[in-house]
């Protein structure tokens, strides 16, 4: 048998596991619903996850078992190559779910961690945000027999990384911690059964603005329900499984086109892939639309700060307020740039501020970004709405909070592009 064959074979093999599986797991389901209606769904490993909502949660009980003993399966990192190792030996039928490099998985579930134990006091603002994860997740297929696959292979790497110190505590609180998780996105995940988990797209338009910088234009085959400033997930044919968040550049269309600005962060990735590897007719996935940089119903003047690809969400508010603009509404948008040759979309943003005089448009190419919207003026009754590079949004939030805006009118939405 020649390696293409064994390959097919051993997929044939893993896919009917892997539907055997699920089989199996609605199966249990139904029975359990049959012959114990009353049992508390996730009460014994393997059960559904049943959601009970924030309130029967004591998370604040649960952070100070998992914090006191965290040293015990410290580093992160290493926890969690372990947890992926053992899921993927006892079910290779789960591999193919995933991105071929794990590195940005691992990252990403690292950041979770943190921040649900860093959070877990205050369970009603995490129900929030798993929620929508959970909604997010859906693109990827994952169901709750995934879950359950994850929560054995987590205990088997807690046990494994705290060797002689495990404690049944210990592993008890990282059980109830996940299971409150997941619980939260089974739940988010059931609610948007309405909405589509990922659209289809078509690139119509790919210009190559710098070297490692392209404007992309695609097209939805049906209604991508976004609002300007939001950002979406897409995921690239040449890395399947694989997805990334990238802001839309323009307000919502007739025709369902949506503009993306892509730049290109390292090689290999779905950046590259997008910037290097993509031309008209290539076809897309988005996942569903996310964020809330401008909110609904506030209508104060705007103060929008942009570095880098950071500029698309501002440029699809900006398009939005000429069409539809709150009575009076004016509009300052700074773009900081390491050089005028960094302004890759100034030409476009110069035509939307012609004959507009609600709007002005600042490029900074000298000096710190943040230093030069703070001494342009005073901006404590505005609303800013600030989007780029980590860093900079960091210090140009800082800035601003110093010069006396309160803290619910600075805008900002944690966007990673790779």
């Amino acid at each position: 048998m020649d390696n293409s064959s064994s390959k097919a074979t051993a997929t044939a093999i893993g896919t009917a596991e892997y539907d055997r599986l699920i089989a199996r797991h609605h199966a249990m389901r139904l029975r359990r619903q049959l012959l114990t209606p009353a049992l508390p769904s996730g009460s014994e490993p393997g059960a559904d996850y049943g959601f009970g909502g924030s309130e029967g949660y004591d998370g604040a009980r649960d952070q100070h078992l998992i914090r006191g003993d965290l040293d015990q399966v410290a580093p992160l990192a290493e926890l969690i190559d372990h947890l992926y190792a053992v899921m993927f030996r006892r079910r290779p039928y789960l591999r193919p779910l995933f991105p071929a490099s794990m590195e940005f998985q691992q990252a990403h579930l690292e950041q979770i961690f943190q921040h649900l134990i860093a959070h877990l006091h205050r369970p009603a603002d995490l129900e929030r945000m798993l929620r929508q994860l959970g909604r997010d997740h859906r693109k990827l297929g994952v169901r709750p027999v995934h879950y359950e696959a994850f929560e054995e292979a987590l205990c088997a790497a807690i046990r494994h990384r705290a060797g002689e110190r495990w404690t049944e505590e210990l592993e008890a609180a990282w059980v109830r911690m996940l299971r409150f998780a997941v619980g939260a996105m089974v739940a988010g995940a059931d609610s948007a059964l309405t909405e589509p988990p990922y659209w289809h797209a078509v690139v119509t338009g790919h210009e190559r603005r710098r070297p490692d910088v392209a404007v992309l234009r695609v097209r939805t085959g049906e209604p991508y329900p976004y609002r300007a400033g939001q950002y979406g997930t897409v995921e690239h044919p040449a890395l399947p499984h694989t997805w990334r968040q990238y802001s839309m550049g323009c307000a919502p269309r007739t025709d369902n086109e949506v503009e993306f600005h892509v730049r290109r962060t390292g090689p290999g990735g779905v950046s590259a892939a997008l910037v290097e590897h993509t031309a008209v007719g290539d076809r897309l996935r988005l996942g569903p639309p996310r964020g809330s940089l401008l909110p609904d119903g506030d209508a104060r003047d705007l103060l929008l700060i942009a570095g880098g690809t950071g500029l698309a969400p501002m440029k699809a508010i900006v398009e939005q307020q000429a069409a539809r603009r709150p009575p009076g509404r004016r509009v300052h948008l700074f773009v900081g740039a390491r050089d005028r040759s960094d302004l890759y979309d100034w030409q476009a943003m110069a035509g939307l501020g012609l004959h507009k005089p609600w709007l002005s448009l600042t490029p900074v190419t000298a000096g710190r970004l943040a230093d030069t919207v703070a001494a342009a003026g005073d901006w404590r009754e505005h609303l800013a709405c600030v989007s780029g590079p980590a860093g900079m949004v960091a210090s140009v939030r800082s800035e601003l909070l110093s010069a006396g805006l309160p803290l619910a009118q600075v805008r900002y939405d944690q966007v990673l592009h790779r």
